[in-house]
């Protein structure tokens, strides 16, 4: 792809950029823990001589490496992931917290954030973390004292997939410099992974006002026969009501439910005929005082993963994974 650098090419693609007044989102493509530290290094150093403050948010033994290097530096903060769960569409409200609360003030917030690719659970995992990506240049696209490198482990040396999380990115990072990423995708374009599908044996129900009831039981059920554990059904009841009444309320009145196991996961996948055309719905904490809207947020918050696919023409289809324990 155009103006997606390797790590190792001798020269980078691209010539630098002036900074510009906005989010600045960077890839930072990097082999091993010495140049994990040099790009990351340099990244906060540069924010401390300018006054900024930092939030990292990287894995444990990466998170220790930097530790070391600025032991006692008030200004840099390290936040633990693991509270924010799996499912990546808990993320961008996660970074709407953490650089607000250090970002008192108007003071200016740069975040270091490595997403862990390699602990995807699955290719829809894998491709939901890639959205994420891209949804940050859009949730914080007026922010204007904030940016954020993200350091990407090629080592394994698949250039395919740094080509893919590449074109989430507006910005690459390359020898303690910043670049136009000529294979950006731009913030209002976005291809989707297609939606495989469901796994036979499936179960189908169509459904319309009135049948909450049924979709709970059978969902329930489905779920218990897949192995879901009994203390994760109420969670999942919860999600698949709030998702049922969105779908009977604003895709027609009527939608057809499917449900499936596939290993290590159950699925449940609503269609109807509806649009959502905010692509942030879901990913943002409603306010105290919102009426409505709260859904698809409780949806990310109490399931592993949420899938949504919703065009004018085609409609939306929405998929509630929960894991099963193996």
């Amino acid at each position: 792809m155009s103006g997606t650098p390797s790590p190792t090419t001798s020269e980078p693609a691209g010539t630098p950029d002036a900074p510009e007044p906005g989010f600045r989102h960077e890839l930072y493509p990097y082999r091993g823990d010495a140049q994990f530290l040099s790009g990351t290094q340099g990244f906060i150093r540069e924010a401390l001589e300018a006054g900024e403050a930092v939030v990292v948010a990287v894995p444990a033994e990466k998170a220790s490496l930097l530790r070391e290097e600025f032991p006692d530096e008030s200004a840099v903060t390290f936040v633990e992931t693991s509270t924010v769960g799996a499912s990546p569409g808990r993320l961008v409200a996660a970074w709407t917290a953490w650089m607000s609360e250090r970002g008192e003030g108007g003071r200016p917030v740069r975040g270091i954030g490595e997403t862990a690719w390699r602990q995807a659970r699955s290719a829809a995992h894998l491709s939901e973390l890639r959205y994420h990506e891209w949804l940050l240049n859009r949730a914080f696209a007026r922010s204007q004292a904030w940016s954020m490198l993200c350091p990407y482990d090629a080592a394994d040396e698949d250039q395919s997939a740094l080509d893919s999380v590449s074109r989430c990115h507006p910005l690459i990072h390359q020898d303690g410099r910043s670049m136009n990423n000529e294979g950006y995708l731009g913030a209002e374009e976005y291809v989707f992974d297609a939606l495989g599908d469901p796994c036979d044996p499936h179960q189908e129900l169509t459904y319309t006002s009135g049948d909450l009831s049924a979709i709970r039981s059978k969902v329930s059920q489905c779920a218990t026969d897949a192995g879901v554990p009994d203390d994760r059904l109420p969670k999942l009841a919860v999600a698949v009501t709030e998702i049922a009444t969105n779908s009977i309320r604003h895709g027609g009145g009527q939608g057809t439910l499917r449900t499936w196991a596939e290993p290590a996961t159950f699925l449940c996948e609503f269609r109807d005929g509806g649009y959502i055309s905010d692509v942030m719905a879901g990913r943002t904490r409603p306010k105290a005082d919102q009426l409505g809207g709260r859904g698809l947020w409780l949806a990310h918050q109490l399931c592993d993963l949420v899938e949504i696919r919703s065009t004018p023409d085609q409609g939306t289809t929405i998929r509630l994974h929960m894991d099963i324990p193996q």
